[in-house]
């Protein structure tokens, strides 16, 4: 993750609180930003992360392009509030604090009118393809597309899975088997918990192979 020299020291200041959290410039920095319109969010902030269009290049960072807005709203109200739990995310919080109820709503919109995330343009997951569309019936465990729909679109506050990293959502499918990390995340623990590691990738793998 670099900072380009050439953004403005706002941008600087933004990106040392959503990265490091230092408590005297993350409280000015994260102030300033309850005043900045949604597309100077994501010019200034969003895109050193997930891209100016929510395409990111980093498995670290989940991709936003095509995401559904109700879902991008309830996981920015979650940063806001600083109910994510889990390690990896933690960090990053501070940043949101500050946010406006209308700067989430027009972020959420923004994101979720981009290009659908891109597929990755490897041979789909064969065993990734059975438990996406039939679950893990021995185990039971239901079938992803029950929740996220048949293509992996998603829907509302069901987040859309196809074309995301595969790497991001392993990692994501690990943070539900952890039930107290996730406010929100009570039926994916219950769906996630018992996937064995390999099943978990082979999936993941697949998601990340669906959509355009």
């Amino acid at each position: 993750m670099r900072c380009s020299i050439n953004r403005s020291h706002l941008a600087l200041a933004v990106c040392v609180v959503v990265l490091v959290g230092c408590s005297g410039t993350r409280d000015r920095a994260s102030q300033k930003t309850a005043s900045m319109p949604a597309l100077a969010l994501v010019n200034d902030v969003c895109s050193l992360c997930h891209g100016l269009t929510g395409e990111s290049v980093s498995p670290s960072f989940p991709k936003l392009a095509g995401q559904q807005k109700d879902y991008l709203k309830a996981q920015l109200a979650d940063f806001k509030g600083h109910v994510r739990m889990d390690k990896a995310t933690t960090q990053y919080m501070w940043g949101f604090t500050h946010l406006t109820d209308a700067q989430i709503a027009d972020l959420a919109d923004y994101f979720s009118k981009q290009r659908p995330m891109q597929a990755e343009s490897e041979t789909p997951d064969a065993r990734g393809e059975w438990i996406f569309r039939h679950g893990v019936p021995a185990a039971g465990i239901a079938q992803c597309s029950a929740c996220h729909g048949s293509e992996g679109q998603g829907q509302g506050r069901t987040p859309r899975v196809a074309g995301q990293h595969a790497a991001y959502l392993i990692s994501q499918i690990k943070v539900f088997q952890q039930a107290d990390l996730r406010e929100r995340g009570d039926l994916e623990s219950q769906i996630a918990h018992t996937l064995s590691d390999a099943d978990a990738e082979a999936v993941a793998h697949y998601m990340a192979r669906l959509g355009p």
